[in-house]
């Protein structure tokens, strides 16, 4: 048993809450079946499938929490689960940052279930593994890749009588294809919530190109470069950016939105909310209901979310927080959705920016002189007060001369601060969705290159 029906779970539930005896008590439902295949050289290494679910039970004693968890559902199990966290909860210190659970609330409808995605085989996945094979032997490459589907639900119920339900689907490709000696890489992503969508010979078509593009790569000075960065190579900054957002943070002077007071400044701000901090093109949101990057309309906590505007117009005008920190600061409680037991500031996230109509094309072809960068990684934190990151490019950066991919470079360990990043953008092209998120391709210019890298 991994996933049940809304019925099912809140038949399972309601009998979890019929064995508390804590003044409040909150149950949480987890459940995955998922299936995967890898290939490295060229074969099939490993393929297997998941299935489980989970009960984690929180009780409370004024404001004293204990949670324990179990996956085992006949009455014994649940009852065993539920003075379990009991125990823990007497025994547990005073939480002063406790908030009573939620009484009942409404949700809106989203389609975050396709069954098409619930139905992958073990056949789907093995041919979608041969379609980057094959033509990769073609070529005389070697590929690498992993393809993951999944079904996540998650079931929320407490003693106040609050329910909630989702269910949902994904599936991830990612293949890294070289030449046989090594000197050139090229590599791909794509997600999905319906599986229909997922073609990985095409997909595996762009890598296999840039691998066979990037032999040879040449040398290039260090410095500041307008860059042309596909959705790979921003994807992650931006995403650190907006887990970064949160006001506690802020309000506490330890994130980039934190304010800091001029001399003799009175009455100032704790944190930037409502101030310009980006290109006035950037607008980044969230929204249970985007149909490409669809996710649950309640948060961790069971309360209801809905789009939400975190930058609009290059102005802050919203930051997540807890419903603690709402209530000490006097501000409107701003959760985030939910996908899994994930939420999305602080662990997996669904982020939608904003683009342009440019395709990647045509932003090379209005480009007189830059680079392309493939994709990031290895990305690390330097400083969090101006989010300075350093990482490299990998799998495929070339030089752009009058519009045209003149040829491969090698790569660069990179300086950079998504917040410069956003306020140096020339154009935006049509998002698309990776990880999860909805970003564009940008051409920025003084992206910051500190060195060179010998890696591929």
């Amino acid at each position: 048993m991994s996933i049940v029906t809304e019925k099912e779970a809140k038949a399972i539930l309601t009998k979890v809450l019929a064995f508390s005896k804590a003044d409040e008590c909150e149950c949480n439902l987890n459940g995955q079946l998922s299936g995967n295949v890898r290939y490295a050289r060229n074969t099939v290494t490993t393929a297997g499938q998941l299935s489980d679910m989970t009960l984690a039970v929180q009780s409370s004693y004024g404001k004293k929490t204990g949670v324990a968890t179990i996956n085992e559902f006949d009455d014994a199990s649940l009852e065993k689960v539920v003075r379990r966290s009991e125990e823990l909860a007497k025994l547990a210190p005073d939480n002063d940052e406790y908030m009573p659970i939620l009484g009942p609330q409404k949700y809106a409808k989203t389609k975050t279930y396709f069954k098409s995605t619930a139905d992958v085989t073990p056949e789907y996945r093995a041919k979608a593994a041969d379609d980057s094979i094959t033509p990769s032997k073609k070529n005389k490459l070697i590929a690498s890749g992993f393809l993951n589907d999944q079904t996540n639900m998650l079931a929320i119920m407490n003693s106040k009588g609050l329910f909630a339900y989702n269910v949902g689907t994904s599936v991830n490709f990612s293949a890294t294809i070289r030449t046989e000696d090594g000197r050139g890489s090229g590599w791909v992503t794509r997600d999905y919530s319906d599986v229909n969508k997922m073609d990985t010979a095409t997909a595996s078509k762009i890598a296999i190109e840039k691998s066979m593009g990037s032999v040879d790569a040449k040398e290039l000075e260090p410095g500041k470069y307008t860059v042309i960065l596909e959705p790979a190579a921003s994807v992650q900054l931006l995403a650190n950016m907006v887990g970064s957002m949160g006001q506690r943070t802020a309000d506490e002077g330890r994130s980039f939105l934190s304010y800091k007071p001029k001399e003799g400044e009175k009455d100032a701000p704790k944190n930037k909310l409502g101030m310009k901090m980006f290109d006035e093109r950037v607008n980044i949101y969230s929204d249970p209901n985007h149909p490409e990057v669809p996710t649950a309309t309640f948060a961790a906590d069971g309360h209801p979310v809905a789009k939400t505007h975190w930058v609009k117009d290059g102005k802050v005008v919203n930051m997540p927080n807890s419903r603690y920190w709402a209530e000490k600061t006097g501000s409107k409680y701003m959760p985030t959705a939910t996908s899994g037991s994930i939420g999305l500031f602080g662990g997996g996230t669904q982020f939608i920016m904003d683009g342009g109509d440019e395709s990647l094309e045509e932003m090379i072809k209005n480009t007189r002189r830059g680079i392309l960068v493939t994709r990031l990684w290895y990305i690390r934190q330097l400083d969090p007060q101006t989010l300075l990151y350093t990482g490299l490019t990998r799998d495929g950066t070339f030089f752009i001369e009058d519009g045209k991919i003149k040829y491969p470079i090698k790569n660069f360990r990179f300086n950079e601060s998504p917040i410069v990043m956003l306020n140096n953008i020339e154009s935006l092209g049509k998002p698309v969705r990776i990880n999860g998120a909805m970003v564009p391709p940008m051409k920025v210019r003084d992206f910051t290159f500190s060195s060179l890298s010998d890696a591929v």
